[in-house]
């Protein structure tokens, strides 16, 4: 690009403003195109072939990975983890005026009858953790547990509630949590992606959780699906061998390190290492995604069906990942947002998940992988105290609701046996250690060794970070 930086004068020609400014112009973004490639937030750059290269952390991490179960659609802490004797106790009388009033909703009439959970709950572990009885596996594991009651969020819609858990705004285009946790840290085994993503119940492919927004687009998620062939375009085409596809791939990417050379651009760079990557793909992915390697003893444990698509599946397939070093294992399960048939619904949810869920902890765990490996389940917001719907049993369901939820989380460096904030005596509002979506993330980063604060990616004229301008580590979640 030197030449484009040292404009010509010449004895006969001035040197007008529009070429100064042309000059200029070009100059600096030369200078912003650099800084978009550098590493400003952690350690030196990655190689340009390599730009998923281990990075130092801030500091000493606690976790090294990070396995996000998503619950898509809200799940009730009111059935589950968070007893409301005294919603119980006014089953059917209307919710006090003065925690609705100001408050937004999506479907019921804010001026509804509260709606009793007809789940017991009861103390376990060492530490007296409380669950709902649809929930007993893990309940088991109450001292190996932290639960935060006081989450909050800011908005009571689907989509940009997810959006904000996934990347800390309510407007999509920004990158999601594991885009920003690859960027800051890299990966650990460069023959998988360090960001895997995968589905089941009711979830699509398409999924506000996975994008690298402004990021280099080597940090999206990619997905894997259940069936013969995991990723898009994996395979060979037919007529061509794997020492063909080889030869193809070493011509296409010398012809993109010319043009790397000449012109800098970083989406250059992403591109040689997923060709690269994805043809050591081929040998990788066949491999990790083959269950029936597994003992029959771990099958039976996680309650998996070789060649069945399942939760149970992707949770198995979740600890293979962690073993051969994926950074960000994510996994979304759709089904839980239960506005009707909740009594019916979230009882099959649970029988889906309380089992393979308590498994993977136990299995990490035994395999010495729990301390450093955070496991998070949540969703997008709660539900709501007030009933939605028939009254009938078989009927009822609750709204979302953004003021109060639960998370439930494992391993990598948090308190176990740690029961974290609480809500008022009907479940509707945070009373003692509220915890922003934003808060969250703080913490989440910080057990990975990352300053939310110090990873900065600069766009737009901003430098800007997952907890946007907000967040702060709870400190009271840590061990």
């Amino acid at each position: 690009m030197k030449k484009y930086l040292e404009p010509v004068v010449t004895a006969t020609s001035s040197f007008s403003r529009r070429a100064a400014l042309s000059g200029m112009g070009i100059g600096l973004g030369s200078i912003a195109l650099n800084a978009l490639s550098a590493r400003r937030a952690i350690g030196s750059p990655a190689s340009s072939t390599n730009v998923l290269a281990p990075k130092p952390p801030h500091f000493a991490p606690r976790a090294k990975n990070v396995i996000l179960l998503f619950a898509s659609g809200g799940v009730s802490h009111l059935e589950l983890f968070d007893p409301k004797p005294e919603l119980v106790k006014n089953n059917g009388k209307m919710v006090p005026d003065e925690l609705i009033k100001g408050q937004r909703f999506s479907f019921i009439n804010p001026k509804s009858k509260l709606l009793g959970s007809p789940y017991s709950f009861s103390k376990h572990g060492d530490c007296g953790m409380e669950f709902g009885e649809l929930l007993p596996n893990l309940a088991r594991l109450a001292d190996r547990t932290t639960l935060v009651r006081s989450v909050r969020t800011d908005n009571v819609n689907h989509t940009p509630a997810q959006v904000m858990m996934a990347t800390g705004v309510e407007r999509p285009g920004r990158p999601s949590m594991g885009a920003w946790v690859t960027y800051g840290l890299g990966s650990m085994n460069s023959d998988l992606p360090a960001f895997v993503d995968m589905y089941s119940g009711k979830s699509q492919s398409r999924s506000p959780l996975k994008p690298s927004g402004f990021l280099p687009s080597v940090h999206q998620a990619v997905t894997l699906r259940s069936g013969h062939d995991p990723v898009y375009y994996l395979s060979d085409p037919d007529g061509m061998k794997r020492d063909d596809r080889e030869v193809t791939i070493r011509a296409i990417n010398d012809l993109n390190r010319n043009r790397l050379a000449e012109v800098g651009d970083p989406e250059i760079a992403t591109r040689i290492a997923q060709y690269e990557m994805a043809f050591r793909m081929q040998r990788t992915v066949p491999e990790l995604v083959d269950l029936s390697t597994e003992p029959a003893h771990i099958l039976k444990a996680y309650g998996v069906e070789p060649g069945k698509p399942s939760l149970a599946g992707n949770l198995l397939m979740s600890r293979r990942m962690i073993e051969r070093g994926v950074r960000f294992v994510q996994l979304r399960d759709g089904g839980w947002d239960h506005h009707s048939k909740i009594f019916k619904e979230l009882p099959e949810k649970c029988g889906e998940l309380d089992q393979p869920l308590a498994a993977l902890v136990e299995d990490l765990d035994e395999r010495g992988l729990l301390d450093e490996t955070l496991i998070i389940w949540a969703g997008e917001f709660g539900r709501t105290p007030m009933l939605q719907g028939s009254a009938n049993k078989d009927a009822a369901g609750r709204d979302h609701h953004k003021e109060a939820f639960t998370v439930w989380m494992a391993g990598g460096g948090l308190k176990p046996g740690l029961t974290y904030g609480s809500t008022d005596e009907l479940g509707f509002m945070v009373t003692e250690n509220p915890v922003h979506v934003h808060d969250l993330h703080a913490t989440i980063l910080h057990l990975l060794g990352l300053d939310h604060e110090r990873l900065v990616f600069p766009h737009g004229g901003l430098d800007h970070r997952l907890t946007d301008v907000h967040g702060k580590v709870v400190r009271g979640l840590l061990s």
